[in-house]
């Protein structure tokens, strides 16, 4: 089957499906994404949490790294990979949470979605702890930074194309 030549999970009659990976070769491939929340709330104050509470900043980075291992469960036409490395950092400040995640694999396609759906699930995760505080909270900025590996090798956003 051969895909639509600008939206490849589309065939040449428009219908959506899997891309077949099967000639491809591995590669290490790893993807950047990053992601903002914003608040009215101070976040490091609303985020401090008391002793003996579960840390929301430790349960957004894990809900991060899981959400990564599930990515192709959330998204129908996305393939299921072995990660090697899922890293997400959240990092909150006054008005503001900054996520970001790094994932890495040796696979026949990337890694891109699961990096965003990383910094989604985790950014939602922030969403929800600051919702007594601050109810317009929200999740903003779910932008993809950088692709590097496989056949079409290093992509980077210039930060002037935001």
């Amino acid at each position: 089957m051969t895909g639509h030549p600008e939206f490849p999970h589309l065939d040449e009659h428009g219908r959506a499906w899997m891309v077949d990976i099967t000639g491809k070769e591995p590669t290490v491939r790893r993807a950047v994404a990053r992601a903002t929340v914003r608040t009215v709330a101070d976040a490091l104050e609303a985020l401090a949490g008391s002793p003996g509470d579960l840390d929301p900043v430790q349960a957004a980075r894990v809900a991060g790294v899981q959400a990564a291992k599930q990515t192709s469960a959330l998204l129908p036409l996305c393939h299921p990979i072995r990660l090697t490395d899922v890293q997400v950092d959240v990092v909150p400040h006054h008005g503001r949470v900054d996520i970001s995640a790094v994932t890495e694999v040796v696979d026949r396609t990337g890694v891109e979605m699961e990096a965003l759906t990383a910094c989604t699930v985790a950014g939602l995760t922030i969403v929800c702890v600051l919702s007594r505080t601050d109810p317009e909270a929200y999740l903003d900025e779910v932008t993809l930074w950088l692709k590097e590996g496989g056949r079409s090798g290093r992509w980077e956003r210039s930060a002037a194309g935001m």
